[in-house]
């Protein structure tokens, strides 16, 4: 058993020679010995008082019985007053150890182990939990309070800036107007009324360069959020997303109007609202939203690496992929352009039923996997023929070691070490040869008949024809690892290797694109596939 020894004295104690801490330390070592505990270190305070737990070497302690494994089983102390003077520290910390399996032990005192020692543990707790419960109450009170009369909590909203005022010894914050900002949250509720979308509002405040509250770029939902916030006409909320206590306490909502100055008046704020709430969209079930693109989840965008999501134009009549970050954060963060879905999802169908899904390929793909099955085999055979070398030759060494003992020309304690090692690698080497037979006797098994192969192709190219966009989604999924998009070509990702014209294979594919125009200047473009056939997976 292995054992931390904790030694302290006070300043005022110093002089006591029956607790300094030579004192202490010589009778806990000799506490250890007697009872074969290791002593795993020593942790020493010097001048430092019990009254509080803010102690170097003690704090030390605490932390390294947190590890795991635990670096030791006990904590030996001259008497518990020189663990903790406070009875609360004391349960505290011994509960806190005890938890982690480590007692401590007074070498002078008996353990208080009694039905009272554990009653009077249980309060401390219960006390403990109603200092923190009151001080997270007191602490939203004071929040609550702080508003109520009109001071700001927290970090200021955008067009705001901070003004420190004082209230008796007290220095709160109230909020006053950013010249710099409140211009571009004007323009904020300008563009709004002038039909312009969030979107659009939030890629002309990035080609603009300006910059959020915290120097980032606007996103749509930074717009959004100033659009709604009653604070720009004067008013103050606090409380809002405030929930139910523990006691089912719920408190109100404050709200004090003219409050502080106001960027934008009322009635433009009662404009935009009506505006936002007439163009809102209709909510759709999330699974009827996304069935909609066949290859969401697959496409990333080639300039910023961002996914490429479905959108909708012209009220939704023309529907597109586009880059996430083009969509969120404007042009001037990533300019690729939008992808015509109907286009971009035919190609890659044409591209698996024409190009992939034919018996030709996946006999070839049934005779790769079979090649690779037997090469995989010649590489089992010579790995396990590797392994009985090595166990004959660790088994032979071992035994050579047992000979040296029985013949008394070295103890058994010089060579137990180097007989641990051989054990232990013997061990390893014969889990490698258990493991590696069954890979040999149980291989995969390709039941693949010419009648089945045909009737697979069938029904995998009657499923991209009739099937539902679910099943089609999963079946795409299933061997399409992803599609990296940009103006000239696309990129696909397979799973599995696929074979070119000159029988090589790769896990990657490249198509390439070309770009023209449309009469009704909506962004088309024609796919020229240029590589030879992909491989799927087989199942029967």
């Amino acid at each position: 058993m292995k054992a931390a020894i904790y030694a302290r004295v006070s300043s005022e104690k110093q002089a006591e020679k029956d607790l300094s801490i030579a004192s202490q330390l010589k009778a806990l070592r000799e506490y250890a010995r007697k009872r074969n505990y290791n002593v795993y270190e020593e942790f020493i305070d010097e001048a430092e008082s019990a009254r509080t737990a803010n102690r170097p070497a003690f704090q030390r302690m605490i932390a390294l019985a947190k590890h795991k494994p635990k670096p030791f089983d006990v904590i030996l102390v001259w008497k518990y007053s020189r663990f903790a003077r406070s009875r609360n520290d004391s349960i505290v910390f011994k509960t806190l150890l005890k938890r982690r399996g480590v007692s401590v032990i007074s070498i002078n005192e008996k353990i208080d182990d009694s039905p009272t020692g554990y009653i009077l543990e249980g309060m401390i707790e219960l006390i403990d939990e109603f200092y923190s419960i009151n001080l997270s109450q007191d602490t939203v009170r004071g929040l609550r309070e702080n508003a109520s009369r009109g001071f700001n909590n927290g970090t200021p909203p955008y067009g705001y800036q901070l003004k420190k005022v004082r209230e008796g010894n007290a220095e709160r914050s109230k909020l006053e107007i950013n010249k710099s900002q409140a211009p571009i949250t004007k323009s904020i509720f300008q563009m709004y009324l002038e039909r312009k979308g969030i979107k659009e509002i939030t890629k002309t405040l990035n080609q603009q360069g300006h910059k959020t509250n915290k120097g980032k770029d606007w996103y749509n939902s930074s717009i959004s959020y100033i659009l709604k916030n009653e604070v720009y006409i004067g008013t103050l909320i606090y409380g809002k997303r405030s929930k139910v206590n523990r006691f089912n306490q719920k408190n109100d909502i404050i709200r004090l109007e003219n409050n502080h100055p106001a960027i934008i008046d009322k009635e433009t704020f009662s404009k935009v609202q009506s505006l936002m709430k007439s163009r809102r969209p209709e909510i759709h079930h999330p699974r009827e939203v996304n069935s909609k693109y066949l290859l969401s989840g697959l496409l990333y965008c080639d300039k910023c690496k961002h996914k490429m999501v479905g959108c909708s134009a012209k009220s939704g009549k023309n529907f597109y992929y586009a880059c996430s970050n083009y969509l969120k954060r404007g042009k001037q963060i990533c300019n690729a352009k939008m992808i015509n879905k109907d286009l971009l999802e035919k190609a890659i169908v044409d591209r698996i039923k024409k190009h992939i899904i034919t018996e030709k390929n996946l006999r070839e793909l049934l005779s790769i996997l079979n090649e690779e099955m037997v090469q995989d085999r010649k590489e089992l055979d010579n790995q396990l023929i590797g392994i009985k070398k090595n166990l004959e030759t660790l088994k032979n060494k071992r035994d050579k070691l047992y000979d040296i003992i029985e013949s008394g020309k070295l103890e058994i304690d010089d060579i137990a070490p180097r007989l641990k090692d051989l054990n232990h690698q013997i061990e390893i080497q014969e889990r490698n040869h258990r493991e590696t037979l069954e890979k040999i006797q149980s291989p995969p098994k390709l039941d693949f008949s010419l009648s089945k192969l045909k009737t697979y192709v069938s029904d995998l190219k009657q499923l991209l024809n009739e099937g539902s966009i679910i099943e089609q989604k999963s079946f795409i999924q299933s061997f399409v690892k992803r599609i990296v998009v940009n103006q000239s070509k696309i990129k696909i990702e397979y799973n599995l290797p696929i074979i070119n014209k000159i029988d090589r294979t790769s896990t990657k594919e490249v198509l390439s694109m070309d770009q023209s125009g449309s009469p009704s200047r909506i962004r088309t473009y024609n796919l020229r596939l240029t590589v030879g056939c992909s491989i799927i997976e087989l199942s029967s």
